[in-house]
Order: C-alpha cells, then sequence, then structure tokens
C-alpha cells in the first residue's frame, strides 16, 4: 500500500473556488455530470472490450448506481465501467488536460445558469460535486488490473488531495460525495428521482436505486418510508433516437440536445428519422440558437456522436457533416458500420459518405422549413388575416432570422465546398441592401424587385454596413434607384467566387469591371459617356503616367455622381478588400494594381488639367479613393504631406 498527498494544478484549485462560491444557485447540475461521466466510462469500457472481451470481467451488464447514507451524509454514484489507475487518478482529477481553466474563466458572463453549463462544456464536471460536498471520496479500479491496485482519491477541495492503493474487488469507480449540511436534501430517493427524471432520463444504460417502501410504526402508529434491498431502474435506460418518434416529447428532445451540447437554451430546430435502404441509420440532428463560442476555432473538432449499434464509438465524428453544417449537434447511430471503425475509415466509408449526404439534406430541409415560415403575412395586423395564418407559422415566425443572424457567416462556407448543394444553399442566404437595413433580403426577394430592363444582380463587398453604403461606386446606382446587395461578412468575397449565377441571372460585384448597366442607361447618357471618354484621353494619359506605380488603368466612368473618383479591378481578379484581408491573416497574397475610374463632371478633376500640383493632386485622387473604400495609403505620411501643401 502507498499513500502520497499531491498538489492540485494552479489552475484546478482557481475552478474549485469558483465552483464552491459562484455556482452554488444551479446545485442540482452536479448529479447529471457525476452520471454523465459515470455513463461515459462505461462507453469507454464498451468500446476498449472490443478488442479485449476479458475486460468485462465478470460483470458483462453495463449500470449506475446511485445510493445514500443519511447517518454518515454521504451520496455515492458507482459505476461499472473502465475505471482508473493510480496513475489515472492522479492525472484526470488533479489536472485539467485540455481546457484549462483560465479559457473556462474567461467565458464566464455572470449568468450562474449559462456559467453552469460550461462546467460540462469545459471537461470539468466531476469538480462540480464540490458544489454539494465538503469532501469527495474516489475508489476505482482500472479493468484489467488485479484487484490490489485500486486506486482512492480523497480531497476536501482546497489545494491538495491524497491518493493511496487500496484492494476494490469490483471494476470501475465510486464517487463518494460527503454532503455539507445545506444540501441533505439530497439523501432522499423522491429528490434524486427528481433530478435524474429531468437530466439523465436519456442516458441508455440503466440507472439504480434502491426501491423503497412503507415500514408501519408500532401498533400501527405512523411510519416511515425504508429502504430495501431491491434495486429499480429509475430512468428509461433506452437511448432516445431508438425510441419511436411518438414516445419522445418536445421537451425530452430539449433536454437530450443540452445534455449533449452543454447549452442551456433549447434548440431551435431538430430532425429525428431512421433511414433506411442501403445505408441503414438513426439521425438525431439539432440546429442550436445560438453559436458556441468556439464557432471559429479551427483548432476544436465538430462533428456528431457516432455510435454503431448503439456502441460508442466517438465524439466529434466530422466525417458525418461537412465543414459549413459544424454548428449541428446530434448522434447518427449506424446499423452497417464495422464496431471498430477509425477516423481514418471513415474518410473512405461509402456507407459514410451516404450518411453524410442524408444528413446535410435533412439540415438543410431543416433550414429550409424554417426560412419559409419565417415572415408572417405583411398584413398581419389586421385581425382577419392574423385568424387566417396557422399555428405552425406563427410558431416558426422570426427563428430562421434568429438563425442566420447566428451562423450565416458559416453557412456561405458551403457555396465553396459543397457543390452538389450549391443552389440550395443560395436560396437560404440572406444580405441587407440598400433599400434594407436588416439582413433579410433573399437573392428570390431581389429578383422579384430588379427593374424592368436590369440584367444583373448587383452587390459590393465591404468591411462593414456603414462603408458599404457610403460607397461610391454604389452612387449611379442610387441615382437610378437600383437595389445592391451589401455584403459585410469576412466570408463573403471568397464565398462569391464559387456563385456567378442565381436561377439564370448573373451576380455582378458593382467593383469590378466597367459598370455597364445596359437598358437601363438612357440614350444622352450613354452618348455623354462616350463624348467624355474621347475628351479626356489626354488627362487620362498623364494620369496614367503620374499612377504607373499605383494603377493597373484609368478610365472615365458613369457610376459617379458626387465622388471625383473611385478603385475597381478587373472582372475576374482579386478585390483590394479580400487580399488586404489576407494579409491581415498572415497569408500570402498578390499584389492588386486596382483601376482608377475618375468622374468626368467633378470639379476636381476638371482642376487637374493644366494644374502646377497635377502629380500631387493624382496621388491624392487615388489615396482618397482607397481610403473611401476602407483602404490605407502605402506611404500615409506622404499623402498628408501633399494634403497640407496644397491646403496652404
Amino acid at each position: 500500500m502507498t499513500k502520497q498527498t499531491l498538489s492540485f494544478q494552479a489552475e484546478v484549485a482557481q475552478l474549485l473556488h469558483l465552483v464552491t462560491h459562484a455556482l452554488y444557485s444551479n446545485p442540482e447540475i452536479f448529479l447529471r455530470e457525476l452520471i454523465s461521466n459515470a455513463s461515459d466510462a462505461c462507453d469507454k469500457l464498451r468500446f476498449e472490450a472490443l478488442n479485449n472481451a476479458a475486460l468485462y470481467e465478470d460483470a458483462p451488464n453495463l449500470e449506475v448506481r446511485v445510493t445514500f447514507d443519511k447517518e454518515a451524509k454521504t451520496l455515492t454514484i458507482t459505476d461499472n465501467g473502465i475505471g482508473l489507475s493510480e496513475a489515472e487518478a492522479i492525472a484526470n482529477l488533479g489536472t485539467i488536460a485540455k481546457s484549462g481553466t483560465k479559457e473556462f474563466m474567461g467565458k464566464l458572463s455572470g449568468d450562474q445558469k449559462s456559467d453552469a453549463q460550461l462546467i460540462g462544456q469545459f471537461g470539468v464536471g466531476f469538480y462540480s460535486g464540490f458544489i454539494v460536498a465538503d469532501k469527495i471520496t474516489v475508489e476505482s479500479r482500472r479493468a484489467g488490473l488485479p484487484a490490489n491496485e485500486g486506486v482512492r482519491w480523497i480531497s476536501g477541495g482546497t489545494g491538495d488531495f491524497e491518493v493511496e492503493t487500496i484492494e476494490r474487488a469490483p471494476r470501475g469507480t465510486s464517487v463518494i460525495l460527503h454532503l455539507r449540511e445545506d444540501a441533505t436534501d439530497y439523501l432522499s430517493t423522491w429528490k434524486l428521482k427528481s433530478v435524474i427524471g429531468k437530466y439523465s432520463d436519456h442516458i441508455s444504460l440503466p440507472i439504480l436505486m434502491r426501491k423503497e417502501e412503507w415500514k408501519e410504526g408500532e401498533d400501527n402508529k405512523g411510519g416511515e418510508m425504508v429502504t430495501t434491498d431491491e434495486w429499480e431502474t429509475v430512468n428509461k435506460a433506452s437511448a432516445l433516437w431508438s425510441r419511436a418518434k411518438k414516445d419522445v416529447t418536445p421537451e425530452e428532445y430539449n433536454e437530450f440536445y443540452k445534455q449533449i451540447s452543454y447549452d442551456h437554451e433549447a434548440p431551435l430546430a431538430y430532425t429525428h428519422n431512421r433511414v433506411e435502404g442501403s445505408t441503414e441509420y438513426t439521425q438525431l440532428l439539432y440546429v442550436p440558437a445560438k453559436a458556441p463560442m468556439d464557432l471559429w476555432n479551427r483548432d476544436k473538432k465538430g462533428g456528431l456522436k457516432l455510435y454503431v449499434k448503439r456502441v460508442f464509438i466517438m465524439d466529434d465524428a466530422e466525417a458525418l457533416l461537412p465543414s459549413y453544417l459544424r454548428f449541428v449537434k446530434g448522434v447518427v447511430d449506424s446499423s452497417d458500420l464495422p464496431l471498430n471503425v477509425s477516423r481514418e475509415l471513415l474518410q473512405e466509408s461509402r456507407d459514410v459518405k451516404a450518411i453524410r449526404e442524408g444528413c446535410t439534406k435533412r439540415v438543410l430541409g431543416m433550414l429550409e422549413d424554417l426560412a419559409k415560415h419565417d415572415k408572417l403575412p405583411e398584413a398581419k395586423a389586421d385581425a382577419e388575416v392574423t385568424d387566417v395564418v396557422s399555428e405552425e407559422d406563427k410558431a416558426q415566425a422570426g427563428k430562421y432570422s434568429a438563425f442566420y443572424a447566428e451562423f450565416g457567416a458559416v453557412l456561405k462556407e458551403g457555396l465553396g465546398e459543397d457543390f452538389a448543394n450549391r443552389d440550395r444553399l443560395a436560396k437560404l442566404l440572406r444580405f441587407a441592401s440598400t433599400t434594407s437595413d436588416t439582413v433579410s433580403v433573399s437573392f428570390a426577394d431581389y429578383k422579384a424587385r430588379m427593374k424592368e430592363g436590369q440584367e444583373a444582380i448587383y452587390y459590393i463587398t465591404a468591411d462593414n454596413a456603414a462603408a458599404a453604403k457610403s460607397s461610391p461606386q454604389l452612387e449611379v446606382f442610387k441615382k437610378k434607384g437600383i437595389e445592391v446587395l451589401l455584403m459585410t461578412d469576412r466570408v463573403d468575397e471568397w464565398a462569391l467566387n464559387y456563385l456567378n449565377e442565381f436561377d439564370g441571372t448573373p451576380l455582378q460585384s458593382v467593383a469590378k469591371g466597367a459598370v455597364d448597366l445596359g437598358k437601363l442607361l438612357d440614350e444622352d447618357e450613354k452618348k455623354a459617356a462616350e463624348e467624355a471618354a474621347e475628351t479626356f484621353k489626354p488627362l487620362l494619359a498623364k494620369l496614367k503616367e503620374a499612377l504607373k506605380d499605383k494603377a493597373e488603368d484609368v478610365r472615365v466612368t458613369t457610376r459617379l455622381v458626387d465622388s471625383p473618383a473611385c478603385l475597381v479591378v478587373q472582372d475576374g481578379g482579386m478585390s483590394t478588400q479580400l487580399a488586404r484581408m489576407l494579409k491581415q491573416a498572415g497569408q500570402s497574397a498578390p499584389e492588386v494594381k486596382p483601376v482608377l475610374e475618375v468622374n468626368a463632371e467633378h470639379p476636381l478633376v476638371k482642376k487637374l488639367d493644366g494644374s502646377v500640383h497635377f502629380n500631387d493632386l493624382a496621388n491624392i485622387l487615388f489615396d482618397q479613393a482607397l481610403l473611401a473604400e476602407g483602404g490605407m495609403p502605402a506611404d500615409p505620411a506622404a499623402y498628408v504631406k501633399r494634403v497640407n501643401a496644397l491646403l496652404v
């Protein structure tokens, strides 16, 4: 026998202080977390036993048992899962190997209910036991080790913990909570059943408690409930996704989602289906209401929980959904995959490809349904009209807008990743526009109100809405009353490279190529533009020479009304905005030499001809056009010097 006292990792000490002092308002989550850990331990045993059946020893039936002792004021959660060796107890219970408390504490919002969910999300659920206990004893033996290599871990939740080897015949783990005086209401069968039913009913393993029966007092006077030696299952003990949809309530679906996602809010939508055919599987997929904090963390694995014939295989099976749907949570249970399937095999399996396609279509179907019911009829204020709106429409109204605000930017990644579903994705996209401040305009909406003679869907990309709205490149479109879509997500410029048209109508960036409004320009405007281009030829030649290191070309344009100049790039070229973004992200980007377009009617442009400050004015014209689109002059000091000289 050996016994040693060790110190907690500094981060754990921080976490324990946080748990015991900040999360007491939702104490019952400790039982959810400890039962979830026990279930995971059984899943791990089942998985390891695929290659070594001897790990089951003499107890093939996996289960979780919850017991309490009123006199000792202890509550014990026991599983017969994989168990812990002494080294694992020290490593797993004394340190936080992956997430770290620094990041954990950085995510806290001050909302205790919300913060409590982070315990599970960051893999530190065991420590939630200290919400109700002033001491925790863990006794465990890893499957496959001899009985004399059991381990006992004890801590009062302060700076250190004790570890010693013990004799333990059964494999698995017992977590013994020595309850504080203010937590003794958990020494009640009714209370524990209530909490288990609320949080852990979906656990596919049986959760067992001792039965209680009424014992009459002497002479049939009074009496009390006493525990018996008989055990009963206090949860449904069947995988929720394996049950028929009609047998699962919305509340059960929502609670299961919260368990697997560590989200405290109900999901926005879910779908539950059994797919039969050449590939058989069950899918239970959820669309969250809020984006997770690590949505844009490239190192964070996303994906679904994978089961094979109800045997847990892995978390975060990325191969089951494309990357742009990484926000989707849920479970896939396959009837066809081998039990020893690896991540490498998932990438190559034909069955997995079929599951991936099926799950993708289901998720897109959910989103299409939300989009279909997003808006109530415009005349909803009219009582008679409102009466004919279906209850489904009322329940779903606004949900897609809420989804898009959280996940719209991620959805756009699918344009470049999922060619097969590109048209479906395009119909789901929403934008602000020059006629709508809200991000609610679809390509279909835009097409429906295009002007007669308009031959393209016009859009502009910018760093933010303000920059997009005030861009000089929009001036002629505003003058003509032509709607332009405003695209301000960082992914827009990249994504639109993969979408050239919508429903037969080409998409045209107002910042690429020479503006051609076609039938929307009258003959007088066309004639004036041609004459200006001819008259300005000598001046354009001088501008090209003065700006040869900055501009690829200089030309007269009809797109400007109030501004003297703007920058555009050639059709098919990389925009200056995208080049800036790539450089800011530390990636290589080609040097983009834009085209300078000038407004022949602007006083500043007219003043250029014959000016003794021609070169300075030409450079100022270019740099101001660059500033107007959110860029920065290559030599800001030189720009300021030129402006100051002219001001003086």
